[in-house]
């Protein structure tokens, strides 16, 4: 493979918009001898004029090497084995080149030609790029001249605004099937269109995505539907009937013309999105209430039918509805106990008169649970007086007071649970 390379006047990118960390880390890493080029997302974004999120790095040293270089610094992975060069909040992820899967111990590939272990070092960097799966992702700025170096055309697919794989889309998605969630999650993100053989390919082999563990895919629907472009995620799983592998539930209700599920996950949707790009918090147990929200109503009905009272009802629909939910996609219990106490409030949101009404709005989830009422509101429910009446008693000093300290207990809870500085997950390199 011969690269084409872009000498500084043949590009746009500058260190200007580079993260002073992760051009500490470059030079550092130039200085010692070894190859340093800030690789993937951040590459990709900068030639597009964006503002990247992450500035992630490819070099020739090792791990431990890596580590040698910077006290700052924290190896983690199984799956990828990385260094993380911490700055206070701030992580800069270190890769090392990665050689062919067929080379060394690190790399087993199964008899159906998915790669079950992808952990071999030691190549070079024409290596690495083949290792990557779409050309966009697979450019490199090197810092010692300051040149772009593409292998495989991610500079004309930029400009042409085409998701393309590197090599044989069947091969790469046969590799590793979530390729398919990746492809449509940056056709997605950036506004590109996916090229032919993509498309081809996701058709005919997506079926392999039943086989991968529901705690990856719970990772790829977080990248998916909350990194700010979850409205068009969720329209392109639609397009390429890969909805179903994600949410088998609601991509039956939706095969079969739920109207009021479609506005309500696309007002939810929505509504995520804006959160996310005025910094709010959003969390995956609102958007899996929504989805799941339709199976519930009609679990919960039966259960009424035989006499059980609505919240009851409601936490014996969460039983038979979630199970379903988990052979797909895990939820942690972190989320599916939000979710659960969310759904579960919504019959008590119906009272909206006397004092027990009024200690409901010192409940934790008492605003996401309202949040969910108003969006079943605006998605059509005949809610709107119920809405209203709960702004009300927001307003007034009681419940101002009441829901500052349901808000305090809440951030508290949240802190307890925050991974210590410098922990996240080793495959977050899939989300560049």
């Amino acid at each position: 493979m011969e690269p084409v390379t872009l000498s500084r006047d043949e590009h746009q990118v500058s260190r200007a918009n580079i993260s002073k960390n992760a051009l500490k880390v470059l030079y550092r890493l130039h200085e010692g001898g070894f190859a340093s080029y800030l690789v993937g997302g951040g590459v990709r974004d900068l030639l597009l004029g964006r503002s990247p999120k992450d500035f992630d790095i490819a070099t020739d040293a090792s791990p431990e090497q890596v580590k040698g270089l910077f006290d700052n610094c924290r190896l983690i992975g199984r799956r990828f084995r990385l260094a993380h060069v911490i700055f206070g909040r701030d992580i800069i992820e270190v890769a090392t080149f990665r050689a062919a899967h067929t080379e060394g111990d690190g790399g087993v590939v199964g008899d159906t030609g998915r790669i079950v272990r992808d952990n071999v070092f030691g190549g070079t960097l024409a290596d690495d790029a083949i290792r990557r799966d779409l050309t966009i992702n697979a450019l490199y700025y090197n810092i010692a001249d300051f040149s772009v170096v593409d292998f495989f055309g991610g500079v004309e697919d930029l400009a042409a605004r085409k998701i393309k794989f590197i090599g044989s889309a069947a091969e790469r998605i046969t590799e590793d099937p979530v390729r398919s969630l990746r492809a449509v999650r940056f056709a997605a993100k950036l506004d590109f269109n996916l090229d032919g053989d993509v498309t081809e390919a996701i058709a005919e082999h997506s079926s392999s995505l039943a086989d991968i563990p529901p705690a990856r895919l719970f990772e790829e629907v977080l990248k998916l539907l909350q990194s700010g472009h979850g409205t068009e995620s969720f329209e392109q799983l639609r397009e390429h009937d890969l909805l179903q592998y994600l949410f088998p539930l609601t991509a039956a209700r939706l095969q079969h013309n739920d109207e009021y599920l479609a506005r309500l996950i696309g007002i939810a949707l929505r509504n995520t999105d804006s959160r996310i790009q005025n910094d709010q918090p959003v969390t995956p147990a609102f958007i899996y209430a929504v989805m799941l929200w339709a199976d519930i109503v009609e679990a919960s009905a039966r259960h009424e039918e035989r006499g059980m009272p609505p919240v009851p009802a409601v936490f014996a629909a969460a039983d038979e509805v979630v199970p379903g939910q988990l052979a797909a996609t895990a939820l942690p219990r972190r989320f599916s106990m939000p979710m659960r106490e969310i759904w579960a409030l919504q019959p008590r949101l119906y009272k909206t008169r006397g004092k027990r009404a009024m200690r409901l709005l010192g409940n934790p989830r008492f605003r996401a649970a309202y949040d969910f009422l108003c969006l079943r509101s605006e998605a059509g429910e005949e809610l709107e007086s119920y809405c209203q009446a709960w702004e009300k008693m927001q307003e007034l000093p009681e419940g101002q007071e009441l829901l500052l300290s349901a808000k305090s207990r809440a951030r508290q809870s949240r802190t307890q649970r925050r991974p210590r500085n410098g922990q996240r997950s080793s495959d977050k390199k899939s989300a560049s």
